[in-house]
């Protein structure tokens, strides 16, 4: 399993990568499966300098904050205007209840049909896995301010047998959902949006440096990729107190940067 970082920066584009998107790749009998986790604004135009548009085949969001889910605007123009017609079915996205409803109310269209011409929209169930090619993705509840927000475990059946998995963290603070979501993980892609010390005070919106080094320590990930990071939040300050409980590979997701999981 291959994770690409598209986007990467917190709450809004930031001058060196888009808001979150992130690629996962693997091969599964004789082809190529890619699936998105998030859609943020910005990141369309990034993610067609590593794949065809058309070889996506599904999009996975974690909640319904504009940073997570608006360049689903954009795809839908390029599904239902593409001239020579969109060679692919309809698109499945998986998200909280409503996500069709937002996208077209985003849009400015009617909700009936909305952008259901282009994509097949489908609601999670919490801890139901939805399993496309290789991938199994199992959303479970997290703690942010906004309806249904998800952390989603996906694990990658590898042709050799073997099952690798890599947990997104999406929107959230400390909470048992995310350790739930992160146990043993081979990687762990999870937001720190808040500085140490300046945001600490902070609660039940997003995490620090530390928080996240602490529940990565908690779930015994073996390696922590810290993303979500807004322009005014310094990485190495997130990594120092990351590293005052977690032990393991620590690093910061860099947009277009392609990672082994």
């Amino acid at each position: 399993m291959r994770l690409t970082i598209i986007g990467c920066s917190g709450s809004f584009p930031g001058p060196n990568s888009p808001a979150s998107c992130y690629l996962l790749s693997a091969e599964h009998q004789g082809r190529t499966w890619r699936i998105i986790l998030d859609l943020g604004n910005g990141a369309l135009g990034p993610l067609q300098q590593h794949i065809p548009l058309e070889t996506i085949d599904m999009v996975c969001l974690s909640h319904l904050h504009p940073d997570h889910y608006m360049d689903l605007c954009g795809l839908h123009v390029a599904v239902r205007w593409r001239p020579d017609g969109w060679p692919a079915e309809r698109i499945p996205v998986y998200g909280p209840a409503g996500t069709d409803q937002r996208l077209a109310a985003a849009y400015g269209m009617d909700p009936d049909p909305g952008m259901h011409q282009d994509f097949s929209f489908n609601t999670w169930t919490p801890r139901q896995p939805v399993t496309v090619g290789p991938f199994t993705i199992t959303p479970v509840p997290v703690r942010h301010p906004v309806a249904e927000p998800y952390a989603l475990r996906v694990d990658c059946a590898e042709d050799d047998g073997t099952v690798r998995t890599l947990t997104y963290s999406g929107d959230t603070d400390t909470c048992p959902g995310l350790t739930e979501a992160a146990q043993d993980a081979d990687l762990f892609l999870c937001e720190a949006a808040y500085q140490d010390e300046r945001d600490e005070h902070f609660e039940g919106i997003h995490l620090t440096g530390a928080r996240a080094g602490e529940a990565a320590a908690e779930a015994q990930v073996k390696r922590l990729l810290l993303t979500h990071i807004p322009v005014w939040t310094d990485p190495q300050t997130l990594i120092h107190h990351a590293r005052d409980s977690y032990e393991g590979h620590l690093s910061v997701a860099v947009s277009g940067v392609t990672y082994t999981v």
